[in-house]
């Protein structure tokens, strides 16, 4: 790796651990998620050319949650961890011994309180324990290879951080006023009363601040 490789792979950790969070409770562990990521960053670090235009974060994402979806395909199986397939084991006992006596299924809570477990790591062992879903199907005789869902995240993520690098490059008169406004929910007449200035300005300035991250966002 070049020493410009390096500098993007080690200053853009922080999106493998983002993409990493949208899988966990799915099976695998998370070192392995956040290696796997780490994995498709640095490719990504590999194939940038920052001349097209398109800033590294936008760049990297797709190629990180590539290498984390590989994980699940890998084999053809979800590979459980064995601390889960232990906890799940408990979990079937707990739950049995509960419905015999109470005459109902057990919610998370009751089953982390039998247990003494985290009410997190209970759920997140009821999901590893679900039947596992084929990636391939049958269609007229001939196989296909499924898409694991994903929804809308890949995009979200990638909006997210442009919007986020965007902000970051303003000034820190024009960042307060985009925190009052659009994360604060607060009113111009307030943002110009707390920073000294007439609505008036604040409505400009405001105009002027979203038309420049319009223009960053559609480079």
């Amino acid at each position: 790796m070049t020493a410009e490789q390096t500098r993007l792979v080690t200053e853009n950790l922080g999106l493998v651990h983002a993409c990493a969070r949208r899988y966990t409770g799915r099976g695998v562990e998370y070192d392995d998620l956040y290696q796997s990521g780490c994995e498709g960053l640095v490719k990504a670090a590999a194939g940038y050319d920052s001349s097209r235009g398109v800033r590294f974060s936008t760049y990297a994402v797709p190629a990180i949650l590539g290498e984390i979806r590989r994980l699940f395909r890998d084999g053809g199986a979800v590979r459980v961890s064995r601390s889960i397939r232990d906890l799940g084991l408990k979990i079937r006992r707990a739950e049995e011994a509960f419905r015999s006596t109470e005459g109902r299924d057990p919610t998370v809570s009751e089953l982390a309180e039998k247990l003494g477990a985290d009410p997190g790591s209970i759920a997140e062992a009821l999901d590893a324990s679900r039947p596992v879903l084929s990636l391939t199907s049958e269609r007229d005789g001939e196989e296909f290879e499924e898409e694991l869902p994903s929804g809308s995240f890949d995009e979200t993520l990638i909006d997210v951080v442009a919007l986020r690098e965007t902000l970051s490059g303003l000034e820190e008169t024009d960042r307060e006023i985009i925190r009052l406004r659009y994360f604060a929910g607060r009113t111009q007449s307030y943002v110009a009363e707390l920073m000294g200035m007439t609505q008036v300005q604040v409505s400009r300035r405001e105009r002027r601040i979203i038309e420049r991250i319009r223009q960053q966002l559609v480079k």
